[in-house]
């Protein structure tokens, strides 16, 4: 009979650790774990396999199954990621900065020398451009940093 792990059937064992892997790769992502849990799956379903008439597989050749499985699925997936990459719906989405570009802008400490305050939204911001007097309307032109190209 197959080898059990602590009473427990390898198969089992296998399926397991892909969906705890899967788990993981959804709480951190990294697009690497996921292809880990794809190679403990097959070697789980490999494992379960035997059960059903195949020759039994030892523990041994288990884990040099999911060692060789994870290690063509991790580069294999790399460069399927590296060909067809994921973009983002909104590539602006955390940056705050370049969101701002285009909106309008209230001067609340006068840009004088090039540099003042001003208001985007709910918040301050520094801002460099020409010379304004608080109160002044302009237009968010561009980003550097944390400071707000206005015009």
């Amino acid at each position: 009979m197959i080898d059990t792990l602590n009473g427990l059937e390898p198969h089992y064992a296998w399926l397991a650790i892909g969906l705890v892997l899967a788990v993981a790769e959804m709480a951190i992502p990294g697009v690497f774990l996921i292809w880990m849990a794809g190679a403990a799956l097959i070697t789980g379903l490999v494992t379960w396999g035997a059960v059903f008439g195949g020759a039994p597989i030892g523990l041994p050749l288990q884990v040099v199954l999911f060692a060789v499985l994870s290690i063509l699925a991790v580069f294999t997936g790399r460069k399927y990621l590296a060909r067809h990459p994921v973009v983002s719906a909104d590539p602006k989405m955390n940056n705050r900065g370049a969101r701002a570009i285009g909106e309008p802008v209230v001067v609340t400490q006068a840009i004088l020398g090039g540099s003042g305050r001003v208001r985007l939204g709910d918040s301050e911001w520094l801002a460099r451009g020409e010379d304004a007097a608080p109160g002044t309307r302009l237009t968010v032109l561009g980003v550097e940093g944390s400071v707000l190209l206005v015009g």
